[in-house]
């Protein structure tokens, strides 16, 4: 029978529950335990897939299929596997599984409730995710307090009751405040928030302290003593150099002890070693390297969480620090001064993105290491506008156009496929009128590496699977042009559709339709864009 840990939030949001979540299980798992994670958002979009990226940041997608929060994508960096789709649900799935067996009549005509209904539903999807697993962490988005949080709180409640005092443990991360005129840090926020905890019918057993200071013995004490919490069970969590230097502080602090008390685990001794090593060359490398990050929504670096974190993975195993020259693609377009930081740049990436604002800066991004020989990498959108641009400016095709952009448009270079196989397997079909909610090629797909490109020196393989998240193809009936003219198609779909392309005459130039920051991890960098830092490494030297 599994294990569970429950991580809830207190004072404010954005303290970093993702984060001392995933620490947690990655020093489990190196202790050799069975680990999985849960994340629970309390929204009521059915998925984060139509949100905005400066309202949610990234949507990060499972290789299953699934648009979920981007939480999930820091676990799967810190577990090193990939995650399901079951282990992100919302308060939008559950009333919606609620609402449809309702109206199929599964509950035999009774007055359909918040308790036992939607508790239950919340408690059946839990279990689900801990069949197969010796521990699962489930982190409850929000705080504390919020009336959307409330049936949570109390399906957690009962799962303790359910499963036994010595199956569940509850873990709160809270603030403990400086305020800098008094020269103090404050517990009060933290007692009035375990407080509302215990008024739901939780006590916590364990405290994670956020704090920009250390925290005193006395003041542990002080916590331990007004929370009912034990001594050693007050961990701080004071801002770190980078996010990977957490679990190490976890454990100079002895986390596991008190865990392992609770749930009975016998003694715990993880091997982080490799982790160690790996930590040092993030925060102390030997080399460094500039990449200009040209993107649409750049000033909500939350957008593209997944692929800064993969530069920085990409750079810790090749000990350099990748210095990231963050570039508006939109200012691109007004700002013809933005085009000097190009000069002075490693590399350039062009990352996905929806929409028609800001393609114009890619395109003279993408123009400029064209011509230029800047190691490039694109993906996503900046695969598409590369073929655009190629086709555009080395083919002639003035009128080189995505349907995405213009749908009569007369070049169709980048088109609207209506019918696809998703992930599963499943036949779908979409119009441009379909609803936006899933209708995306979404998952993990094989893609045929062509021998002898610079793709396949990447992989050193002729078959790979990678996430994908996009509703446009590049247009097959455009593709002998390209070749012809110098633009090698390097990976193929099963079916043919083009997955990536790269230039002949160019010392590394590579875009793909994928999304590789997707399958990557810190101990297991994806080797595209492991790859394309070696590669600007090497332009820089």
């Amino acid at each position: 029978m599994a294990k569970y840990i429950f991580i809830t939030g207190g004072v404010l949001s954005s303290l970093g529950k993702g984060v001392t979540s995933a620490s947690i299980a990655t020093l489990l798992k190196h202790s050799g335990l069975n680990v999985t994670m849960l994340k629970i958002d309390p929204y009521l979009n059915v998925d984060p897939g139509t949100m905005s990226p400066f309202e949610h940041g990234e949507v990060f997608v499972t290789e299953d299929g699934g648009e979920t929060d981007l939480d999930i994508g820091n676990y799967e960096r810190f577990l090193n596997e990939s995650i399901s789709k079951k282990n992100n649900f919302t308060t939008g799935q559950i009333y919606l599984s609620v609402i449809e067996k309702e109206r199929r009549g599964d509950y035999l005509g009774k007055t359909v409730q918040i308790i036992p209904h939607i508790t239950n539903e919340i408690k059946d999807r839990i279990y689900e995710i801990g069949k197969d697993f010796d521990i699962v962490l489930i982190e409850l988005g929000g705080t504390v307090g919020d009336i959307e949080g409330l049936p949570y709180m109390e399906a957690i409640r009962q799962i303790r009751q359910e499963v036994g005092s010595k199956n569940a443990m509850f873990i709160h991360v809270t603030l403990v405040p400086y305020i800098k005129a008094a020269g103090e840090l404050k517990t009060k926020p933290t007692q009035h928030s375990v407080q509302e905890l215990r008024r739901i019918g939780i006590t916590p057993h364990m405290l994670i302290c956020r704090s920009e200071v250390s925290l005193p013995k006395s003041l542990k004490r002080k916590l331990a003593n007004s929370c009912d919490i034990d001594y050693h069970s007050v961990i701080e969590a004071t801002d770190a150099k980078t996010i990977y230097k957490v679990p190490i502080n976890f454990l100079k602090q002895n986390i596991l002890e008190p865990i392992s008390e609770q749930l009975q685990l016998g003694k715990l001794e993880p091997d982080m070693s490799q982790w160690n090593e790996l930590v040092k060359k993030i925060v102390e490398p030997a080399d460094e390297v500039k990449i200009a990050f040209v993107g649409k929504y750049v000033t909500h670096k939350e957008s593209y969480k997944s692929l800064i974190e993969a530069l920085i993975h990409s750079g810790a195993w090749l000990d350099t620090r990748v210095n990231i020259e963050w570039i508006d693609s939109e200012d691109l377009e007004t700002k013809p001064e933005l085009m000097e930081k190009l000069e002075e740049v490693d590399g350039i990436l062009v990352a996905g993105g929806f929409g028609q604002r800001g393609v114009a800066g890619k395109l003279k991004a993408i123009e400029f290491a064209r011509v230029n020989k800047v190691p490039y990498l694109g993906i996503c959108l900046g695969m598409q506008t590369a073929v655009i641009e190629f086709a555009r400016n080395v083919l002639g095709i003035k009128d080189a156009e995505s349907q995405e952009f213009d749908p009569n448009t007369k070049e169709p270079i980048i088109y609207l496929i209506d019918e696809f196989i998703d992930a599963s397997g499943e036949k779908q079909l979409r119009t441009h009128t379909t609803p936006l909610g899933g209708t995306m090629r979404l998952g993990g797909y094989e893609c045929l590496v062509k021998e002898g490109t610079k793709l396949y020196d990447a992989y050193q393989t002729d078959k790979v699977i990678e996430r994908h998240r996009h509703r446009y193809e590049v247009n097959n009936a455009y593709a002998d042009r390209l070749e012809k003219a110098g633009m090698i198609i390097s990976g193929r779909s099963k079916e043919g559709l083009v997955e990536a392309v790269e230039l002949k005459d160019h010392p590394w130039f590579v875009a793909v339709q994928f999304h590789p920051e997707f399958t990557n991890r810190l101990q297991n960098p994806n080797k595209i864009i492991k790859k394309f830092v070696e590669k600007s490494l090497e332009f820089k030297k």
